[in-house]
């Protein structure tokens, strides 16, 4: 049998609330699958026991017990195993739990480090622009501001092309981008709300995107449709970063300079961030690596593997929904 099977097979077994290290065993035990030289089996048993729950498959479901690990039950033994007495109390979905501590416990700027490490991961540099920083009062910069900027550079592989390509249009050498970020999206009013905040924040830059750790089901239709006609991209944000999805892309623009000039005289950390992009274009041969290292520093830190994920979401207690084992 397939491993996936295997689970299966393991889960109607032990019928009961279990770990993966318990089902592993217990296929182990039973001989219903061979690892080989798997270096880390039970890491294969977590991710494909997280698959059925990611993938939306009905018929495993878990439950978080104490000490915040996951345990996994069959759906159709649910009866059987009395999860009502086992936790004392009705059983909560997943979708309903996270949607209880994202109301409950964590910051909005807790999730930039996420979205800055899905936007480094594809050679984008982010830097988030704190409001309060801003110059003037805040009802004079009501959907001014983006949560955080970001910039490509177009990567081209010989100087010649490059020097080219810079004597033409130096505009073309770099892309600029904007995000507002929300927890949730949960209502109709909720999205064009955020989508419209998004399409004003952006306005200056190449692409404008509003980014959500969760977005309601029901609210694909009405996000296409905005999607294509105002051109501002959807994110959906993931506990593991490298897990996000683009759900729809964003519309290139043409940069509005009257805008980042005045977004430069509101805040000094967005000003920074364009006196470093000119840095590293300008700068000689001789200069670039050091140019771009500093950009870097200056930019948002992002994560540089799985454990630093796990260890930040949960000491911001962000809802983790995949397996990091």
């Amino acid at each position: 049998m397939t491993l996936k099977e295997a689970v299966l097979k393991s889960l109607e077994d032990i019928n009961d609330v279990t770990n993966y290290l318990a089902v592993l065993d217990h296929i182990n035990a039973n001989y219903y699958y061979s690892f080989g030289d798997a270096k880390t089996p039970s890491a294969t048993v977590s991710a494909i026991l997280g698959d059925f729950i990611r993938n939306g498959d009905s018929r495993v479901k878990r439950i978080k017990q104490n000490g915040g690990a996951y345990s996994y039950y069959l759906t159709k033994n649910e009866q059987k195993i009395g999860l009502d007495i086992l936790s004392g109390e009705k059983v909560i979905s997943e979708r309903e739990k996270m949607k209880a501590r994202i109301h409950k416990t964590y910051e909005e700027r807790s999730l930039h480090k996420l979205l800055s490490s899905f936007l480094k991961n594809t050679e984008t540099y982010s830097k988030t622009i704190f409001h309060e920083h801003s110059n003037g009062k805040d009802n004079n910069q009501i959907w001014t501001h983006p949560d955080m900027v970001g910039v490509k550079f177009l990567n081209l592989q010989t100087k010649a092309s490059q020097n080219l390509l810079k004597s033409i249009n130096r505009v073309d050498t770099f892309k600029l981008s904007a995000y507002e970020l929300k927890k949730e999206i949960n209502s109709d009013s909720e999205l064009k709300k955020a989508y419209f905040q998004a399409v004003s924040n952006s306005s200056w830059s190449n692409y404008g995107y509003l980014v959500a750790f969760e977005f309601s089901d029901n609210l694909y239709d009405e996000m296409e449709r905005l999607n294509q006609s105002f051109g501002i991209g959807i994110i959906e944000l993931d506990a593991n970063p490298y897990q996000s999805k683009i759900l729809f892309p964003a519309k290139y623009r043409d940069l509005d300079f009257k805008t980042i000039d005045k977004l430069c005289n509101m805040n000094k950390e967005f000003e920074k961030f364009v006196v470093q992009i000119e840095k590293l274009l300008s700068a000689s041969d001789k200069y670039v690596s050091g140019a771009e290292k500093e950009l870097d520093e200056f930019c948002d830190k992002y994560f540089s593997n799985d454990a630093e994920i796990e260890d930040y979401c949960s000491t911001m207690n962000i809802p983790i929904t995949i397996e990091f084992q």
